[in-house]
């Protein structure tokens, strides 16, 4: 399975440089990168094509793959957290929360780092909401996983309400960015974001992994998981600061891009079984492939047309989840 998706990676990586409205060969490939980013090219065709691969192309393929990585690996820990093999990052208002976050510094002008603002917002708005969900939910001292999934429903209500607000006191040319933004896009990414989020996400996964065997461990249920010597608030805490980091991360750049979370864990459970040491690694594979896939069709589908990203993950994502659902509730109706 490793082997077949690193190889769907490797396909995808070179579909991704070669293919768009700037077509080019498997050669001209080679020949570009081996050139360097800094090549001295005189004016022409050529110069051309090494300003599109290394300054449009690649960074917009690192920070899509990277991006996929991250919501793979936020919606396996989520899946584990709450034992649930329908949850993502969006239960507990992560993605709401950045959405507020975008929102409110795109009505009010925000661009005291430039062009960083917004991204910065929606980064800080995921994790503050994030926290408030789970300090909500906590009762007695203890946050019961029912609790955390009723709090977050809850939050992203407000949150949505709170974005339709600021859709409404937004002028016309705010309104179509945040709506754009909610779509999720890697149209313009530059070098400079993917320096900003590469380390986001390598510290996060590093963290999913180093948790991988005690997630484990939450299927047994919390009483048996505390019996065999886990901390499971810490563990279910530390877990969820992954996911939040990850997903945070992930969307302050890209945008709002459901379903990756939700389908990739899910799909390779059934190919890995429910060991979470080979899903989360399979699962950030497989999410870097199918963003990958999806940023190709955004930008090749429609001539001179760069479509948001999001379009194509909930076509893919919204029937296999119907198709799981009603396996599901096959599977239910038979036990």
């Amino acid at each position: 399975m490793f082997i077949v998706l690193v190889a769907l990676l490797l396909a995808t990586v070179v579909a991704s440089i070669v293919m768009g409205q700037y077509n080019l060969s498997a050669g001209q490939l080679f020949h570009l990168v081996t050139q360097g980013p800094h090549a001295t090219l005189p004016a022409g065709p050529e110069k051309i094509a090494h300003s599109v691969v290394w300054n449009i192309r690649l960074p917009r393929l690192v920070l899509g793959l990277v991006v996929g990585a991250a919501l793979g690996v936020a919606g396996a820990l989520m899946q584990a957290v709450f034992a649930n093999p329908l949850a993502e990052p969006s239960v507990i208002g992560v993605t709401s929360g950045a959405g507020v976050g975008a929102a409110v510094a795109i009505v009010f002008g925000l661009n005291f780092i430039g062009a960083s603002t917004v991204p910065l917002f929606a980064f800080i708005s995921a994790v503050v909401v994030t926290v408030a969900v789970y300090q909500m939910a906590r009762f007695g001292g203890r946050v019961q996983v029912v609790n955390l999934i009723l709090t977050g429903i809850a939050i992203n209500a407000v949150c949505a309400a709170l974005i339709s607000f600021m859709v409404y006191l937004a002028p016309t040319t705010s309104r179509e960015q945040i709506i754009f933004w909610q779509m999720g896009s890697l149209n313009g990414t530059q070098w400079k974001h993917v320096v900003v989020v590469v380390p986001i996400v390598i510290v996060g996964i590093a963290l999913s992994l180093r948790l991988g065997s005690r997630l484990d461990l939450l299927a047994l249920g919390d009483r048996a998981a505390g019996h065999i010597g886990v901390n499971v608030a810490r563990l279910r805490i530390a877990a969820i600061g992954a996911a939040t980091l990850l997903t945070a991360g992930a969307v302050a750049y890209a945008g709002l891009i459901g379903f990756v979370g939700l389908i990739v864990p899910h799909l390779l459970r059934g190919i890995t079984g429910p060991s979470n040491k080979v899903l989360l690694p399979a699962s950030a594979l497989a999410g870097a492939v199918l963003i990958g896939l999806a940023d190709i069709a955004a930008r090749t589908v429609i001539d001179y047309a760069d479509l948001p990203i999001g379009i194509f993950t909930a076509l893919v994502g919204g029937p296999t989840f119907f198709v799981l659902l009603r396996r599901m509730m096959k599977k239910g109706a038979h036990a």
